[in-house]
């Protein structure tokens, strides 16, 4: 799978798209030369669904679930899935799960949100003992975790195959990396905006990352990594909002990446939150062109 995926993907929500133009974004993304391209699961399509219309629409592209919600499926559903389409697409498909945010499983699902490590141990180990008659993939397919904390990241390494990391910076890609070993998966997600002005910037920074820094989750991993209850106020202190979202030029961008990589990244893939950072408008998709694999 590392060889498959390669150092750099994009993260996209395709929500905004109608079928027919999802797929023709990722024929895009497969013709730059990405390796993956990563699609979360909310409140839209079915990312399961989605990803088999995707991979039956491109030749070499992997199609990862970023990540598929556990509430969403249960146990046996979710393995059966991700060996259907393992199978399905030659092993193109890189299965991403995470336990979402009590918002989504209780207010918008109507699940009780559990506590998230051993909910998901529990679920980990069932994936692992559910039947299943159909063909089995040529290869074992791969189950990655949205994890950010230090136990859900020895959770990860002790039942998972990797972890995917949303909205972390190159210092906790470096802890994920000590934690989960050298031989586990290390894929995490940077938001990027091709943007050189820093109030303008730091303005539509702010508005993407307005949903994400109120979740529990996502604050007590900013915590961790030594931010304070202060930079979360105003929307963000300019200290955090720098650290969470790359901005400037291309060359800016991709030092930030490359930080992720000298941590320990094995991929990384780039979320373009866009000059509006609304996510029902499409990504801004120059700086994927920009700094597309094919061109350098």
């Amino acid at each position: 799978m590392r060889d498959k995926i390669g150092k750099l993907g994009v993260w996209s929500s395709t929500e905004a798209l109608t079928a027919s133009d999802a797929v023709a974004f990722a024929k895009r993304v497969e013709a730059w030369g990405y390796g993956a391209l990563w699609m979360p699961e909310a409140v839209g399509r079915n990312v399961l669904v989605h990803s088999s219309w995707l991979l039956a629409n491109t030749d070499r592209l992997v199609v990862a679930s970023g990540i598929a919600n556990i509430y969403a499926r249960d146990p046996a559903g979710m393995a059966a899935g991700q060996k259907t389409l393992a199978e399905q697409s030659g092993g193109r498909f890189l299965l991403g799960i995470g336990v979402s945010h009590a918002p989504i499983v209780e207010g918008m699902r109507g699940h009780v949100y559990e506590k998230p490590v051993g909910k998901l141990r529990a679920y980990l180990e069932a994936m692992k003992t559910g039947r299943y008659v159909a063909p089995e993939p040529a290869e074992k397919p791969l189950t990655l975790v949205a994890a950010l904390g230090p136990r859900m990241l020895a959770l990860t390494a002790e039942l998972a195959d990797g972890a995917h990391p949303y909205n972390v910076t190159p210092a906790h890609t470096a802890e994920a990396r000590a934690a989960l070993g050298p031989d586990k998966l290390l894929c995490p997600e940077q938001m990027v905006l091709l943007e050189t002005d820093a109030a303008e910037a730091r303005r539509i920074a702010r508005q993407a990352l307005a949903i994400y820094l109120p979740l529990p989750n996502y604050r007590n991993n900013f915590m961790r990594l030594g931010f304070s209850d202060s930079d979360f106020d105003g929307g963000g202190s300019d200290l955090l909002i720098d650290s969470i979202v790359a901005w400037g030029d291309e060359d800016a961008i991709l030092r930030r990446i490359e930080e992720h990589w000298d941590a320990g990244a094995d991929h990384v893939c780039i979320q373009s939150i866009g000059r509006g950072a609304d996510p029902s408008e499409p990504a801004d998709e120059r700086i994927f062109a920009l700094l597309a694999p094919t061109q350098v």
